[in-house]
C-alpha cells in the first residue's frame, strides 16, 4: 500500500512539474481553442485545437506524418554530419596554422553573415530537387557556425597545456586530437546545439521552396488546397521536432562531456 502511495506521489510530482513548466503553452492552447470555438476567427484561418489533433491522428495513421518527417530528418542530419566534420577540421587547422587562418578568414568573414537560403536556386540548378541539393544546402548553412565554434574552442585552450604537451615531444597531429580537440569539445557541442535547429530549419525551408518531398513540401501541398488543419499539423511537427532534438543535444552534451563548466548549465 505504501509503495503504491509512493508511486502515486511521484507521478503527481512529475505531472505538477510538467504543468508548471508548460503552463504558458497550456494557456496558449486554451486561448487558441476558445477563439476558435467562439467564432473569433474563421476555421479556414484558425482551426480549433481539437480539429488539429484529430487531423494529426488521421495523418499519423495513414503514414503522412512519419514518412515525410523521416525524409526531412535524413536530409537535415546528413547535412549536419557533413558540416560538423568539415567545420571541426577546418576550425582546428585555422587555430593551429597562421597560413590556414590567413587563407580562410576572409572567406568566413564574407560567407558567415550571408543569407544561405538565398542559395536555394543555385543548389537546385546544380544538384536537382531531390535529397542531394537539400543535404548540401544544410551542410553549407551549418559548416561556418561549426568552424567558428571549433576555432574559438581551439584558440581558447590553455597555452600551458599545449606547451607541456610540446615539451614532452607530442607531434602536432597527436596534439590536435589528444589535447586540443578534447579541450575544445564544450565549444564544439555548443556549435552542434546551435546548428541542429538551423539544419532542421534549412531542410524544412528548402522543401517548402523546392519541393521534393519531406515535411516542408507536405505543408505547402496542404496549403495550396486550403487544408488548414493539415498545415497546422505540419507546423506543430516542425516545432516539436526542433524542441525534441535541442533537448536531446543538451542531454548528449552533459553525458559525453561531464567536465564542462558547471556555470554554463541553467
Amino acid at each position: 500500500m505504501d509503495e503504491g502511495n509512493g508511486i502515486a506521489r511521484r507521478v503527481g510530482a512529475v505531472v505538477k512539474a510538467a504543468a508548471i513548466h508548460s503552463y504558458s503553452l497550456i494557456l496558449l492552447f486554451l486561448v487558441w481553442e476558445g477563439a476558435s470555438r467562439l467564432g473569433l476567427a474563421r476555421p479556414l484561418f484558425l482551426p480549433s485545437v481539437t480539429d488539429v489533433v484529430r487531423q494529426f491522428g488521421a495523418l499519423l495513421a495513414s503514414g503522412d506524418v512519419l514518412a515525410p518527417l523521416v525524409l526531412s530528418l535524413y536530409r537535415a542530419f546528413a547535412g549536419l554530419a557533413l558540416a560538423v566534420v568539415v567545420g571541426m577540421i577546418a576550425g582546428l587547422v585555422m587555430a593551429r596554422s597562421k597560413w590556414a587562418h590567413w587563407a580562410l578568414d576572409p572567406l568566413v568573414s564574407l560567407a558567415f553573415p550571408a543569407p544561405k537560403i538565398a542559395f536555394v536556386p543555385i543548389f537546385i540548378l546544380w544538384f536537382g530537387i531531390d535529397s542531394l541539393s537539400k543535404i548540401l544546402l544544410v551542410a553549407f548553412t551549418c559548416v561556418l557556425p561549426m568552424l567558428v565554434a571549433t576555432y574559438h574552442g581551439a584558440i581558447g585552450v590553455s597555452r600551458t597545456i599545449i606547451w607541456s604537451a610540446e615539451a614532452m615531444g607530442t607531434p602536432e597531429r597527436t596534439l590536435l586530437y589528444r589535447v586540443i580537440l578534447p579541450a575544445s569539445l564544450p565549444y564544439v557541442f555548443s556549435g552542434i546545439r546551435v546548428t541542429t535547429p538551423v539544419a532542421l530549419i534549412t531542410a524544412f525551408t528548402a522543401e517548402m521552396i523546392a519541393g521534393g518531398g519531406g515535411v516542408g513540401a507536405a505543408l505547402m501541398f496542404a496549403q495550396r488546397f486550403f487544408q488548414t488543419p493539415t498545415v497546422f499539423v505540419y507546423i506543430l511537427v516542425m516545432l516539436i521536432t526542433g524542441f525534441a532534438f535541442d533537448h536531446l543535444m543538451v542531454r548528449l552534451r552533459d553525458r559525453l562531456i561531464p567536465w564542462q563548466d558547471e556555470t554554463e548549465r541553467p
